[in-house]
């Protein structure tokens, strides 16, 4: 099992501040499943509009800090890195479930695992949990794009 420190996260993701979502990768197995962590603060700019009074981590970026574990795992099991030409991309959300708000203080923990990869188009079961509770889980696709200028 290998963990990746940010400067390594940095080089698997094309994601910089404040979109990039992943602090850390705490297990990767090639092929299999990603563990990898974000600590959520309250200086997260997100945070001055959603809410100022009762700061809650939007749902929707939530999944994509999903997206972004599983686009490591993807990356990482073919040995690839994001270019500027190439990039991995949402296909789907299925089945996503909201159980419990993420507020700052909080440190989510992804859970991504491949489920299938076919034609280009990879399929992972994901989770984010808090304090080993779970706050969302969804089916989640990508698939590599190439970029054009």
């Amino acid at each position: 099992m290998d963990a990746l420190n940010i400067h390594e996260v940095l080089q698997h993701l094309p994601h910089r501040y404040p979109f990039l979502m992943i602090d850390r990768v705490t297990e990767f197995v090639e092929g299999e499943r990603i563990q990898a962590l974000k600590n959520v603060t309250y200086n997260e700019p997100i945070f001055t509009g959603h809410f100022p009074h009762h700061p809650i981590f939007p749902g929707v970026l939530i999944l994509e800090a999903m997206a972004q574990a599983a686009a490591i795992l993807a990356f990482r099991s073919v040995g690839e890195s994001p270019s500027e030409e190439t990039l991995y991309l949402f296909v789907g959300i299925d089945k996503a479930r909201f159980k419990r708000p993420v507020a700052p203080g909080d440190q989510m923990i992804f859970d991504a695992r491949i489920v299938r990869s076919r034609r280009g188009i990879w399929q992972f079961d994901a989770e984010c949990t808090v304090d080993g509770k779970t706050a969302c889980s969804a089916s989640i696709m990508i698939t590599s794009s190439e970029i054009s200028s």
